[in-house]
């Protein structure tokens, strides 16, 4: 019986950790290389991650620098960075590319929170998907005999219990994140 609830409680640990990822990739006024984990270039007809091209560290807290491997492919790095979402414009020094991040305005800022917000809605709806699957599961494994009607009615609520603890993850994690971009 339990192995339902464990199965599920599973996916929906899945959808708090794509959240978590969500978030590492929002430029928060500080430089992080995950900020670059969306993007692609074409590499040999191909998009490649940037991260699979080049060296990406942080040289300060504000200062991204990007070193390819193979020269030749610092313009699509920096057409990649210019066409993305990020906001900022790369320096190209023929060898590396820099990114400077400046401090968030509190426009950004309150742009990012209803990205967050976004998101974090988005993870929720997820898992009360994953909360659906399995009450149809559940409810196919009765109709088959496979559990009594009293066990469906246990497995339900232990179901629900699990879908509002993680619905109350993901509200924790929006709200964390939130004080953090607006404590920048």
């Amino acid at each position: 019986m339990n192995e339902y609830i464990k199965s599920a409680e599973e996916k929906m640990q899945k959808c708090l950790d794509a959240l978590d990822h969500e978030f590492s990739t929002i430029r928060a006024g500080k430089a992080s290389p995950k900020v670059l984990d969306k993007l692609h270039i074409d590499y040999y007809g191909s998009p490649t991650p940037i991260s699979q091209v080049a060296t990406i560290s942080a040289t300060d807290a504000r200062t991204l620098t990007i070193s390819p491997w193979d020269a030749t492919q610092l313009k699509a790095i920096e057409k990649a960075i210019q066409a993305s979402d990020i906001g900022i414009n790369p320096q190209n020094d023929g060898k590396a590319i820099r990114m400077s991040f400046p401090p968030l305005t509190e426009e950004r800022r309150k742009e990012l929170t209803k990205q967050i917000a976004k998101y974090g809605e988005e993870a929720k709806v997820t898992v009360r998907n994953v909360r659906r699957d399995f009450m149809e599961k559940l409810k196919k494994a009765q109709k088959a005999a496979e559990i009594t009607e009293d066990d469906l009615k246990d497995l339900e609520k232990l179901l629900q219990k699990s879908t509002d603890k993680y619905t109350a993850l993901v509200d924790d994690e929006v709200k964390a994140k939130d004080k953090e971009i607006l404590s920048l």
